[in-house]
């Protein structure tokens, strides 16, 4: 009988770990821009060296690693980064990761961590899945001290003139609960505050968190919080965290979670992990500094976009790449057996129930017939002008002529294809893939953003909508139309756009499954994030407070009598 593929923390538990100050000067960073946390973690402490130009003196090429639109259990982003940047160090080639911080909430829900799988993880595990360094404990306090700030303006006599009922800036915290997604505040006493409606969103959904992963500099940061939009005036006008005099102290919070924190993976590959934000209402991407510091010092740069191709790396491209001044040399796109089996529209992946038994068995036919959404997928990636390379992440359960199938659709789409089995083996079992990602940096690759900063507002949404997801058009609800309309005459036109849908279809709709045509995108909300750069629009609806499932990981989640933490994946 075969002995079973232990668990994530067994694995992450057993695997030697080199000091971190080692895999700092194993990638050329000097222990004197080292802030130690423990044995294992340090922040990379950032100075005037860390720029966009430094960064690309060194000729390094860069890489983001998206994926088909996911199942419900996602398709193993995190995994195949790690597994790659593993599998280049046994090509011979330098690289180091760049990825998002794993919030608290997942964690203790259905979703769990963000330190990958199997035998291609970022360690120390428990550490990066719990808490880390505090960032974002100091991103959630420098929101709600903003927060406070407004309340206390209202209660010492509005001078600013807020209009109550018209003010967007909610409270946050990094756990999911439904129970706050809407409140009312200021009850009690007159001492105790104006009562008005607010909520809670997740920490991850902060308008601060897109800042921290957007921010070039620490000066840029500072003037990026200055710039936040709470809400309005009674004459309309937006008020600002700077008209606050929150900007600062906001600032002071950040200034030790603005820097980024570097990890090792299993194989000992550097990995800087910074910031978080959602990826169905902000940019879902890592930061841009902890992108400098990784093009400045390695050979090769993976950083991973959240959700499919349609989402993160849209945002990435459009609006991260904006930002940074950065242009990635290849894109990498992961699909799954069952990915596309559930894109055939036979089956239906429920979180926290067993797979459909059908699933599990032998069918290249139900592979092919959910070929329309990878093969859209390869059609978003190259209209960025960058190459794809297909990596097919093997699970145990899958069988050779399903990857056979997966293989066809790709290469009939003229793409590079590559099986990577990275989570049971690490690096050695991904040179396939290193090897097809290093040849696609050496093709020709041209940035081309969706649209221009020029454009209207609505013209960047309609043509993400009909250049990227494949829509007809977009419908405009009359209050959407009101809001684009007062956003460019306020002189946020120049923005980009992210448009907030759901991450389980290219459409707007979670049920259209594949590569879904004829289809309008609604429209039904638009906002403003002045302080991350860009204008959002809500196509849905959107919960930036999630819940906690009937059965919640956190319910097993907990210390042996060893004081062996148990119980985390």
């Amino acid at each position: 009988m075969s002995k079973p593929f232990p668990s994530d923390l067994e694995i992450a538990q057993a695997a030697p770990m080199q000091p971190i100050a080692e895999i700092a000067a194993s990638t050329g960073i000097s222990e004197e821009r080292l802030e130690p946390y423990g044995k294992y973690v340090a922040k990379v402490l950032l100075d005037e060296t860390t720029t966009a130009e430094n960064a690309l003196k060194k000729g390094s090429k860069y890489i983001v690693v998206t994926a088909v639109t996911p199942t419900p259990l996602g398709e193993g982003k995190t995994a195949t980064s790690v597994s790659l940047a593993q599998g280049m160090a046994h090509i011979g080639k330098k690289a180091t990761l760049t990825l998002r911080e794993p919030a608290l909430g997942p964690v203790f829900g259905v979703k769990g961590g963000a330190s990958g799988g199997g035998y291609s993880q970022i360690v120390p595990m428990e550490k990066l899945n719990l808490h880390l360094t505090g960032d974002f404990h100091a991103i959630t306090s420098a929101h709600n001290l903003l927060s406070a700030m407004i309340d206390n303006h209202l209660h010492h006599g509005n001078k600013l003139n807020i209009d109550v009922r018209n003010i967007s800036w909610r409270r946050v915290m990094d756990m999911n609960d439904r129970s706050l997604r809407n409140i009312i505040v200021g009850l009690g006493e007159r001492m105790d505050g104006v009562p008005r409606e607010t909520g809670f969103d997740i920490t991850p959904a902060s308008e601060v968190m897109v800042i921290v992963s957007l921010a070039s500099s620490f000066t840029d940061l500072r003037e990026r919080l200055a710039r936040i939009v709470i809400g309005y005036t009674m004459d309309g006008e937006p008020v600002t965290a700077q008209n606050l005099k929150a900007d600062g102290a906001m600032a002071a919070l950040l200034q030790d979670a603005f820097n980024p924190n570097l990890l090792q993976t299993l194989e000992h590959t550097p990995a800087l992990i910074h910031a978080g934000p959602f990826g169905n209402i902000a940019t879902g991407n890592s930061s841009v500094v902890a992108d400098y510091v990784g093009l400045e010092h390695s050979d090769y740069v993976i950083t991973e976009a959240g959700f499919g191709a349609d989402m993160g790396a849209e945002r990435f491209f459009n609006v991260k790449c904006r930002t940074s001044g950065l242009k990635p040399n290849a894109a990498v796109l992961v699909v799954t057996v069952r990915s596309l089996k559930s894109h055939s529209g036979l089956y239906k992946i429920v979180p926290g129930k067993p797979l459909p038994e059908g699933m599990l068995q032998e069918s290249p036919a139900d592979v092919m017939a959910g070929a329309a959404n990878l093969v859209k997928h390869i059609e978003i990636v190259r209209s960025f002008g960058v190459q794809p390379v297909v990596a097919i992440n093997a699970f145990p359960s899958d069988f050779d002529s399903e990857h056979g199938a997966i293989r066809t659709i790709a290469e009939k789409a003229g793409a590079r294809v590559a099986i990577h089995r990275g989570v049971a083996e690490g690096g050695a079992g991904v040179t396939e893939l290193a090897e097809a990602v290093v040849a696609a940096c050496d093709d020709k690759s041209d940035l081309v953003y969706t649209y221009e900063d020029s454009d209207s507002l609505s013209t960047k949404i309609e043509k993400v909508a009909q250049g990227v997801y494949g829509a007809d058009g977009i419908e405009v609800a009359p209050a959407a139309a009101q809001q684009l309309a007062k956003f460019e005459e306020l002189g946020f036109g120049h923005l980009p756009v992210v448009i907030a849908k759901t991450h389980l279809s290219i459409s707007s709709d979670a049920s259209l499954k594949g590569a879904p045509t004829g289809w309008t995108l609604p429209v039904r909300e638009v906002r403003l994030a002045a302080g991350a750069g860009y204008v959002y629009a809500i196509c849905g609806t959107m919960r930036t407070m999630p819940g906690l499932g009937a059965s919640p990981s956190a319910e097993r989640i907990g210390f042996d009598e060893h004081g062996q933490l148990v119980g985390l994946f």
